[in-house]
């Protein structure tokens, strides 16, 4: 199991467009990927479970990942986060 934390810089924080290509990343990686905000976790491949996690502009999330490319996954999800999803 791999964790990092990341801050969400993006004006609308996880909304509709930018949790969406948070989740087409994710589902790029076999390993399971969960985004943790406070005491939830939900599924990073999951656009309810991203969205239902109301994620802010500023907010400090984690992201984990658990599987064979759980590094690379997470590495790869924290800087489309940090980079503005910009990609």
């Amino acid at each position: 199991m791999y964790i990092k934390k990341a801050t969400v810089t993006n004006q609308v924080g996880l909304h509709a467009r930018p949790a969406t290509f948070l989740i087409q990343k994710a589902n790029e990686f076999k390993c399971s990927i969960w985004i943790e905000k406070d005491d939830r976790k939900v599924n990073a491949k999951s656009l309810l479970g991203v969205l239902s996690l109301g994620v802010a502009k500023g907010a400090t999330i984690n992201i984990i990942g658990d599987g064979p490319d759980e590094v690379q996954a997470v590495e790869t999800l924290c800087k489309l986060i940090e980079s503005d999803f910009a990609e």
